[in-house]
């Protein structure tokens, strides 16, 4: 077979509907490493949720796919009322079994370059103020602090703020 000549092989591309469950699952099991007690049970209808936003067209889902298996997930739209040229990163995920392995980083740089090709120059995210893997990872990446939204007393999310690089 040929993944059996191709072991290493990943593949970025859009997600499409039908891999909703696969996508809110994973989004789970990372999710469920930054709460001490558990993942909280919302209530929220993630496999809902993820099928709307793979099916949107004001935004994109890009997955990362190793051997037919999703393995880390970018979630990215530019909100109605936001500039154009800022774009807000809703959602990144790597499934924890694949942490450190550069797979982030290859979705992060995919990200990027869909964010350059659409002009954006400006991105923005939450991150849950007690996932400091993630907080490294995206200082990492170049992303900062956004000046503009300092954290509430009260708030479990810091934002940050990346300037997207102009194309070389």
């Amino acid at each position: 077979m040929i993944r059996d000549r191709l072991p290493h092989t990943l593949v970025i591309r859009t997600a499409v509907p039908a891999e909703a469950p696969a996508v809110a699952a994973l989004h789970a099991r990372a999710r469920a490493t930054y709460y001490p007690d558990g993942l909280p049970d919302d209530g929220f209808d993630w496999p809902a949720a993820w099928r709307t936003a793979v099916g949107r067209t004001d935004g994109q889902v890009l997955c990362a796919v190793e051997h037919g298996r999703i393995v880390a997930l970018a979630s990215f739209r530019t909100e109605p009322d936001a500039p154009a040229e800022t774009v807000e990163l809703l959602q990144f995920h790597v499934d924890p079994d694949r942490w450190r392995t550069g797979i982030g980083t290859r979705l992060h740089a995919a990200c990027v370059d869909r964010w350059r090709a659409d002009g954006r120059r400006t991105a923005v995210l939450g991150v849950h103020a007690d996932n400091r893997r993630a907080q490294a990872f995206y200082a990492r990446h170049g992303w900062t602090p956004d000046p503009a939204n300092p954290p509430a007393d009260d708030d479990h999310h810091l934002s940050l703020r990346y300037r997207v690089p102009p194309r070389e």
